[in-house]
């Protein structure tokens, strides 16, 4: 890779640092494109020369972001399967990687999931396709775990892979909001113990 293109990485990489903590603090709407050049330390120009628009920027943010949660997700399954663990082990490495994921960019996976409900926003299909995109990886490992007989596979393996999907997003904002005192292995075990005690009863 050559300078120029590390370079224009690096800075849009700090643009997305500089929106992402902006956008947390105050909203969309209420952050410029000055404030946002201002925390990044590049001039307004760099902002316009990198992303059409503040809206862009946005779009752009969450759909790198998201990519990065699903790279975690997937090498959190591949990384199972390359030890010989099965789909169940590969579920609870994936659980692992969300929390760790979100503990590290919470602002980031604040903002994902305030983004779901809006439905009238420009980047709604990119988001939507992002989401996709990470669920289907929860998808692949619950198919696998039918395969094997496990009892953590329902029938509507979508629909789990939606609810896992969520449930450790949510459980991790939730822990980083309001209970930051307990330790991320305290979280997984917690999330561990539904997945394997509950979620075979529930979906079946």
């Amino acid at each position: 890779m050559d300078s120029s293109s590390t370079r224009r990485q690096n800075t849009r990489r700090k643009l997305f640092d500089a929106a992402v903590t902006l956008i947390a603090e105050q909203g969309f709407s209420s952050t410029t494109v000055d404030e946002i050049a201002e925390r990044a330390g590049v001039a307004k120009g760099t902002v316009y020369y990198n992303f059409a628009s503040k809206t862009d920027l946005f779009e752009e943010l969450l759909r790198h972001g998201m990519e990065l949660l699903t790279g975690a997700l997937r090498a959190a399954a591949d990384e199972t399967a390359e030890r010989g663990g099965g789909a169940a082990e590969a579920l609870d490495a994936m659980i692992r990687a969300g929390l760790d994921f979100v503990a590290r960019r919470p602002a980031l996976a604040q903002l994902y999931v305030a983004e779901l409900w809006r439905t009238n926003r420009a980047w709604r299909p990119t988001l939507t396709r992002v989401r996709q995109q990470a669920v289907e990886v929860i998808e692949s490992v619950l198919r696998d775990a039918a395969a094997e007989d496990d009892p953590a596979a329902g029938s509507d393996v979508a629909l789990t892979a939606s609810a896992l999907f969520g449930m450790v997003l949510v459980t991790a904002l939730d822990w980083q909001s309001f209970q930051p005192e307990r330790s991320v292995d305290e979280v997984h075990a917690s999330l561990a113990r539904v997945l394997q005690g509950r979620l075979g009863g529930v979906v079946r």
